[in-house]
């Protein structure tokens, strides 16, 4: 029997004991400095009864056939899971985001053709016609205004319908309100909208074009949204210019209602260097940085939680369903259960590499293609096949990270994105579980 090689061991922010987690065997407990010393120098060879009970400590040839029949497990689980299919009907924005990293692209016409969507289509109905799907309208902006443009996603949202497929938009928001009579002829799953803070600080950041600003749009339309039954999704981007904004943006949210519809969910998004951004590195986070800052700030102004609660790895999670979460072998659904299409007739592995010249995986218009190779190691891309990962005591937590973020700073998506889980678990048990939020 050895201590297990799938223990996280944190120390829990502001206090004197740790916190200690085993997704494998599915156990968390808090325990004190005498505890851990236990676990790590047995008194007399001899482990605590209830370590060896919840799988802190375990026979390593048992805990490797347990690590198997999850991998198993895990491999059946997503091959059932849904499909999320994006589709990029054009590249073109009419906002002048500070931080977009699809800025350098190369630009492309704005025109959907029908040709295009019928091949998409088919190409649903030929090659994932094995799966489930729903469709995720993403850009640029999808939502642009024009008779041409609109009538050409009429016809796209038309093609939806006919399938009884889902639809999700992300959005910038700017003509959501003139577009919500043709969405609501499909099911809508989520529209997803960003407010990057209070209105001056939003507006200095996400700039129209031509007004220069966007915030009350994006307000207005969020609430007719809500009024239509449709759930919405609110991004905050997140960097060091507007983290203090937080506070006003989660109190003027509660103002206005949001966070008390069931309709309503949050997400932060960190700003960081993907392929290119417009901001200055000294002004982005790290993950841990963004989560350690977002701490204290939750500290002084509670009131964030109502609009916003971190996550910090599998914290919530276990804080919400008072278990953990499955072991997670790979956190990067590309070319799995994530697949991303644009109107140039491309395919790519995800909405993180569309649209780059390079990343193509193939196209399904003017005729199909794939590269094979390609699609062949973004698919067999989890913790068993990164080698980093293989002997990583929180590899079942962090799944390998990104895919795109290990390729664009290490070379290769079968290197990690690694996640700093045992810190952010140190400041979401201290956040969930000692403060009572």
């Amino acid at each position: 029997m050895q201590a297990s090689g799938h223990n996280i061991i944190s120390a829990i922010e502001g206090t004197d004991n740790y916190v200690i987690v085993n997704i494998l065997s599915g156990h968390a407990d808090i325990i004190s400095k005498t505890g851990l010393t236990a676990l790590d120098h047995p008194d007399g060879g001899d482990f605590p009864e209830h370590f060896i009970k919840k799988g802190y400590v375990a026979d390593p040839a048992e805990e490797e056939l347990r690590y198997r029949m999850a991998y198993v497990d895990f491999l059946e689980r997503r091959e059932n899971e849904e499909v999320q299919v994006f589709f990029i009907p054009t590249y073109l924005c009419n906002f002048d985001c500070s931080y977009c990293y699809q800025a350098p692209y190369p630009e492309t016409p704005d025109s959907l053709s029908k040709e295009v969507t019928d091949a998409f289509f088919h190409y649903l109905d030929t090659y994932l016609d094995h799966r489930q799907c729903y469709i995720t309208l993403f850009g640029g902006e999808p939502l642009l205004p024009g008779k041409a443009y609109r009538d050409s996603l009429s016809y796209f949202l038309q093609m939806c319908k006919a399938r009884h497929l889902d639809l999700a938009v992300v959005t910038n928001g700017y003509h959501l309100a003139e577009y919500l009579d043709r969405l609501s002829e499909v099911n809508i799953r989520e529209i997803q909208v960003t407010l990057d803070g209070t209105e001056a600080v939003h507006n200095s950041r996400r700039k129209h074009k031509s007004t220069g600003k966007s915030f009350s749009r994006i307000v207005s339309a969020t609430d007719q949204v809500l009024d239509a039954g449709i759930p919405v999704n609110m991004r905050v981007v997140v960097d060091k210019q507007n983290m203090q904004s937080l506070p006003g943006l989660a109190r003027y949210a509660i103002d206005k209602g949001w966070t008390q519809s069931p309709l309503f969910k949050t997400q932060l998004g960190r700003n960081y260097e993907l392929h290119h951004c417009h901001s200055a590195q000294n002004k982005l986070y790290t993950r841990l940085s963004l989560y350690s800052e977002l701490y204290k700030l939750v500290q002084q102004h509670p009131e964030i939680l109502e609009f916003h609660r971190p996550a910090y790895s599998i914290s919530r999670f276990l804080k919400d369903n008072g278990h953990l979460p499955d072991p997670l072998f790979d956190a990067c659904p590309a070319c799995k259960s994530e697949w991303a299409f644009d109107h140039l007739g491309k395919i790519y592995s995800c909405t993180a590499t569309a649209g780059k010249p390079g990343e193509e995986l193939g196209t399904f218009y003017p005729e199909v293609t794939h590269i094979r190779e390609k699609i062949k190691t973004w698919q067999q891309r989890d913790v068993c096949s990164i080698d980093a990962c293989r002997q990583c005591n929180l590899r079942l937590a962090c799944g390998g990270g990104c895919g795109a973020m290990a390729k664009n700073s290490r070379g290769s998506i079968l290197e990690p994105d690694c996640r700093p889980v045992t810190e952010l678990v140190s400041l979401g048990i201290a956040q969930y579980f000692n403060s009572g939020s």
